[in-house]
């Protein structure tokens, strides 16, 4: 059932090239909302969220379809779908325009979950954690390379940013189709497909797996705590720092490095020294400390700084929390658990950025990174107080 290091190399460069268009509108998208359409603050809160929120809908439906047809055609089209949201994106001269293009996005970006079953597929639970930071690594490298060319791009106006992501995930479209093999060899063929919006009953059984429902919490409030940053951290250094959008673009640039650094090879290294809990454990520190330090650098270099050690936490987290849920999973269910796990960390990205636009909005510019600190810090004593004795159980 687990295959060949081919099948992880493509299911990489599909991910990789298509989050490259991902990439390339991240950090200018709070702009353009706020300097070609006058925004409010608020409003690119409700911009990022949208975004989040159709992925919580359809994330555990297209993980649960891809464990009954396969993992190949939910990406292929997936892709398609993401490919005409950016389309879209560069002909939007309006608040709504803008607004179902990232509903539209949404909808293709919801193929993460079954990415991740994908790597489940072709990997052993030990190598999993190695597996997961591969998805992670491909968000890095396209949080360096995306931001970098849409800094440039944008130079020659945002639409042209649009056509360059849109262009990217056909790539990836066309990649998938051509060289993508499947990798679901156990599919679930005894009933019929499910296209329920909100499955209680599947959420229901997956949270009777006391390790699973807790690590799908824990991973809920991580993303919480990050994603109050997605919609105000281009603006904290547009309106507080006074940085350009190539500037913005770097700092994002760096994330990618941290996070690619991180994923792409140092974690397997990390995985055989300690155990999976501790790196989370030093994971929550380091975030922690990234976000609660971020609002108040005085210079670009002590933000590129504060991100680097935001960055070494998040790299560590986000794939450790997803390797250890996989591990505790059923090796037939994992389209629909790890789907269920991408709904809620939507739901994150959800609720983060309309605090996080709110508080920056009406409290204070500081407030959304406090206020990720702040569940962090909860993370961890979590981690502390209950993890471990959820973990030392067998999988």
């Amino acid at each position: 059932m687990k295959k060949s290091k081919a099948s992880l190399s493509v299911i990489f460069i599909t991910v990789f090239i298509d989050l490259l268009g991902f990439g390339i509108l991240i950090p200018i998208l709070p702009t353009f909302a706020s300097k070609d359409l006058a925004v409010s603050d608020f409003g690119i809160g409700l911009i990022i969220a949208v975004f989040s929120f159709v992925q919580f809908l359809f994330n555990p439906i297209l993980g649960k379809i891809s464990d009954k047809v396969g993992r190949k055609p939910i990406i292929v089209l997936s892709l398609l779908i993401t490919s005409s949201s950016y389309i879209l994106f560069s002909f939007s001269n309006t608040f709504i325009l803008l607004l179902i293009s990232r509903m539209l996005a949404g909808l293709g970006g919801s193929n993460i979950g079954v990415a991740q079953a994908y790597i489940a597929d072709v990997t052993t639970k030990e190598e999993r954690s190695k597996g997961m930071g591969l998805i992670g690594a491909a968000f890095g490298l396209g949080f360096v390379f995306g931001p970098l060319i849409g800094g440039l791009i944008s130079g020659f106006g945002y639409e042209y940013a649009g056509y360059g992501s849109a262009a990217f995930s056909f790539m990836a479209f066309l990649f998938a189709i051509f060289f993508l093999p499947e990798s679901n060899t156990i599919r679930q063929k005894d009933s019929k497909i499910s296209f329920k919006l909100f499955d209680i009953s599947e959420i229901r059984s997956t949270f009777k797996i006391p390790q699973v429902g807790l690590l799908i919490m824990i991973f809920f409030i991580i993303i919480f705590s990050i994603a109050n940053i997605y919609g105000t951290f281009a603006i904290l250094g547009y309106k507080v720092y006074g940085f350009s959008d190539r500037e913005n673009g770097y700092l994002f640039g760096v994330m990618g490095i941290v996070g690619t650094i991180i994923q792409g090879g140092l974690i397997k290294k990390l995985t055989k020294r300690f155990s999976d809990i501790s790196l989370v454990r030093v994971g929550t520190i380091f975030m922690m400390l990234g976000l609660g330090f971020l609002p108040y650098g005085d210079s670009f270099l002590s933000a590129v700084l504060i991100v680097i050690v935001l960055s070494v936490g998040t790299g560590l987290l986000q794939p450790m929390i997803l390797s250890m849920i996989s591990k505790y999973s059923p090796d037939n269910k994992q389209g629909a658990i790890l789907g269920i796990t991408q709904s809620f960390s939507a739901l994150g990205r959800v609720l983060g950025p309309l605090w996080g636009g709110f508080a920056f909005d009406y409290i204070g510019y500081e407030f959304p990174f406090l206020t990720g600190a702040l569940f962090t810090f909860i993370t961890f004593m979590i981690t502390i107080i209950v993890l471990n004795k959820k973990y030392m159980k067998a999988y």
